[in-house]
């Protein structure tokens, strides 16, 4: 049965568990997580390729992998990414390279014939002053953040993509846009984190060393919304296998809390002591980023981790893990 939401088809049809399923980007916090749920789900044939492997800057080499590989289905996950430093820093690199990948990936399956592609964006891509919760329509209705624009902007260059394949070819590739992620496989790099795992990074460090303080940036006034990686993989399956249609889908728990409410549960989960500072010269970002997750709720999906079990088991995973992670 095909009901209607908006204009959006929400159709049930079971993905082959058998037939080849390529998650670009299968190394990252999304595609890890993407990867270990198709594998609970079944799907005997999976394909990826770290970056030293297959370069998706490359186009020839992304023509040739699709043309050997063949497969029937994609996750695109695979993007350069960074907080907020990174991002105001580097804003050619996450422009051009993520412009790049997503172009190569996308023009690659097309020519491969691809049946299902979920192309992954960000939250990001809303303008900076957004009604919230932010509904799927507020996109391109306002300005961007600046210290992500460019990220941003190739983010919705991919969403349109999608929609000009779909429009052009009739296949049934959609878009999903997640609010801020979190959990194993995360960068925890103090350059190149974004908020979350800079934060559980800092105040681990600072409950080993014994430290009396730790410094924030910003207010701790913005309100932001995180879901578990593995929430966001469940639903990433949910709508591959639920949703058809043009408009990019929401993925989110519904719910935010303050930067310093984040940084106080972290403190708490980690086991810190000492006392918090907030560095106010520098910039706390879009005040609120709340996805409306109304046409995700009505395709059935709902996410089942709480943030405190959620922080919890991703401060246990990087205590077991942090000596091997990057920088």
């Amino acid at each position: 049965m095909t009901t209607a939401i908006n204009g959006a088809k929400f159709s049930p049809k079971e993905l082959d568990r058998d037939s080849r399923f390529y998650v670009a980007g299968h190394r990252g916090l999304v595609g890890s997580a993407i990867w270990r749920r198709l594998e609970r789900g079944g799907f005997v044939n999976l394909v990826g390729r770290s970056s030293a492997e297959l370069d998706l800057m490359d186009r020839d080499a992304t023509f040739a992998f699709f043309a050997e590989t063949k497969p029937r289905y994609v996750v695109l996950a695979a993007a350069k990414v960074g907080g907020i430093m990174a991002n105001s820093t580097h804003p050619v690199d996450f422009l051009s390279d993520n412009v790049r990948i997503q172009t190569n990936v996308i023009d690659a399956a097309l020519a491969h014939g691809v049946e299902r592609l979920l192309f992954l964006g960000s939250s990001c891509i809303y303008p900076k002053l957004a009604p919230q919760p932010i509904r799927e329509d507020s996109l391109l209705t306002g300005h961007l953040e600046p210290t992500n624009d460019a990220y941003a902007i190739a983010k919705i260059a991919g969403i349109l993509h999608i929609q000009a394949v779909r429009r052009q070819y009739g296949l049934p590739w959609i878009s999903a846009m997640p609010t801020n992620l979190y959990g194993p496989n995360d960068n925890f790099s103090p350059q190149g984190s974004h908020v979350l795992p800079a934060l559980i990074r800092r105040y681990d460090e600072a409950a080993q060393s014994g430290a009396s303080t730790v410094t924030n940036w910003g207010t701790g006034t913005p309100r932001r919304e995180f879901l578990h990686v593995e929430d966001m993989a469940d639903a990433c399956l949910h709508l591959m296998e639920r949703y058809d249609g043009p408009q990019q889908v929401n993925v989110g728990t519904g719910s935010d809390v303050t930067i310093r409410e984040i940084a106080e549960t972290i403190a708490r989960v980690t086991g810190y002591e000492g006392r918090t500072e907030w560095d106010t010269t520098k910039p706390d970002g879009t005040p609120q980023k709340l996805l409306d997750v109304s046409m995700l709720r009505a395709t059935g999906w709902r996410p089942s981790i709480s943030l405190e079990d959620g922080l919890a088991s991703t401060v246990e995973w990087y205590r077991e893990n942090r000596d091997g992670l990057r920088g």
